[in-house]
């Protein structure tokens, strides 16, 4: 075991010469001058992570200053950031370039406790991920998406409850928390069945996905992390929360499964298709219960943190663009009047609203970087990348660039008006090809209910004093919670 991990990392060094080779003789590509030999680039991004920045700003600055394509060294890995549409169209679209393994094997434990595993988002293997797919498709459906309207109605009028009563004291409205209640208890609804009320009752739920992504973060971009003596009780935290929503997940399923057993008459719905995928027999195997759990978590957490994050930056923008505000507000109240209950056609006619969540996740997306390996020598933008290397693309770079977007950090929605000339492979909050995320419709589409309620009924306007930084968690969220007053429209 140990002689063929020397090897694999040989051959990386191997192919870490052979870059700087290249580079130096036909400059195939430029690079930072603050190189360390060992280290590379690795301090510079855990300073960034470590002072509370957003790293895909750095990403940002060496895209503008170095060009389409530039490196990064890590220790013995070589990344390859990208911002070249050309070959963000060709690398993403196409099944032969795989995601990367050495990332994705460090979200599938968390210091030593099992993750995100060999589920739909981190498995790396093309056969397995496309038999987990297929076998998840049913649930999102649009026969099915249309079935959720009301989970999405109901939920969203228990957060407009508690607004109003916020509303009616005048208090302060913590919209990303209140928002992250409500998505969650989105999602444990029509993902699994449960119903946890989280936006009245408390729950240990939203800690415990915060302190995974808190993990993540650390795990990914700090290498030594979980060996240094002062991180130790933010592992265990950090493990006991990996813990408990495995637990819960083991639970839930073990539930669901005897009520399939029963020939009980259960939904067709996530956590169904989660226990479709471990197979028909009666005795499943640890590897298949493994399985079941990795797809809970993944589904748990990307149905939950992203879409809040989304909706509390579009509250952001709207607040500070009050001109947008109100032709949303116009649309809401063309299509829906006063009537509470949103229909799927409804969501069709709030084009304008579609627009704003859009531009949104340009400036904010949620899940803003993804990376493919790349086993053999290719060329891009006229550089020659070997093979051997990781190529890396964000959409948050490419929706802040003034040569793809005119005046990028101005919030302009009508940028996705119908008849607008559309971003060519630069815009891809959800990622593109085959891999792109399965559950964006149904994200979108709880968005739009919410923000559409959100709309009908209050103004709102942030608290002076607060920042408009962004917090990078693994999904980015606004670091000030964007806390704001509420009141009636009609007052």
């Amino acid at each position: 075991m140990a002689s063929s991990q020397l090897a694999a990392r040989t051959h990386r060094w191997a192919w870490r010469l052979k870059i700087e080779h290249k580079s130096q003789a036909v400059c195939s590509w430029h690079q930072q001058r603050s190189l360390r030999f060992l280290f590379g680039h690795a301090p510079t991004m855990i300073e960034e992570t470590r002072s509370g920045r957003n790293l895909h700003d750095k990403f940002l600055q060496w895209s503008e200053m170095y060009g389409p394509v530039y490196r990064i060294n890590s220790l013995h890995m070589v990344i390859i950031g990208v911002t070249c549409p050309e070959a963000t169209k060709e690398i993403l679209m196409s099944p032969k370039y795989p995601k990367d393994k050495l990332l994705y094997a460090r979200l599938f434990n968390l210091f030593g406790v099992r993750f995100l595993g060999s589920g739909l988002v981190s498995a790396t293997n093309h056969e397995q991920w496309y038999k987990q797919r297929r076998i998840m498709d049913p649930a999102f459906s649009t026969l099915y998406l249309r079935g959720l309207m009301g989970t999405f109605n109901e939920r969203a009028e228990n957060l407009m409850d508690e607004l109003t009563k916020l509303a009616d004291s005048k208090k302060e409205a913590k919209m990303h928390q209140l928002l992250s209640r409500v998505t969650l208890d989105v999602i444990t609804k029509v993902a699994f069945g449960m119903d946890l009320d989280l936006v009245n009752n408390d729950s240990p739920f939203p800690k415990a996905i915060e302190t995974c992504l808190k993990g993540m973060v650390a795990n990914l971009r700090d290498l030594f992390f979980q060996y240094k003596q002062k991180n130790r009780p933010f592992i265990k935290e950090v493990r006991e929360a990996c813990q408990f929503l495995r637990t819960t997940g083991e639970d839930w399923i073990s539930k669901r499964r005897t009520a399939v057993q029963n020939g009980e008459d259960v939904p067709k719905d996530i956590l169904t298709q989660i226990i479709k995928s471990a197979g028909q027999e009666e005795e499943i195997t640890k590897e298949d219960e493994d399985l079941m759990l990795d797809n809970f978590v993944t589904f748990l957490i990307a149905g939950q943190e992203t879409t809040a994050s989304q909706l509390a930056f579009c509250i952001t923008e709207l607040a500070r663009n009050p001109d947008v505000m109100e032709k949303a507000q116009k649309e809401v109240d063309s299509v829906l009047g006063m009537k509470q209950e949103i229909s799927y056609d409804d969501l069709g006619e709030l084009t304008y609203l579609g627009q704003v969540l859009k531009e949104t996740l340009r400036l904010y997306p949620s899940a803003p970087g993804l990376s493919r390996e790349v086993s053999s020598d290719i060329t891009i933008a006229g550089y020659d990348i070997p093979g051997g290397t990781i190529q890396m693309f964000d959409t948050y770079v490419n929706g802040r660039m003034d040569k793809f977007f005119k005046d990028p950090l101005t919030f302009d929605p009508d940028r996705f008006h119908p008849d607008a000339t559309k971003p060519y492979y630069c815009y891809f909050p959800f990622a593109l090809g085959a891999r792109s995320c399965l559950g964006q419709k149904f994200a979108q589409m709880e968005a739009k209910v919410v923000m559409a309620k959100l709309l009908q009924r209050f103004d709102f306007s942030l608290v002076p004093g607060q920042s408009f930084d962004i917090l990078d968690t693994g999904t980015l969220r606004p670091k000030s919670g964007v806390v704001c007053n509420i009141k009636h429209r009609d007052q």
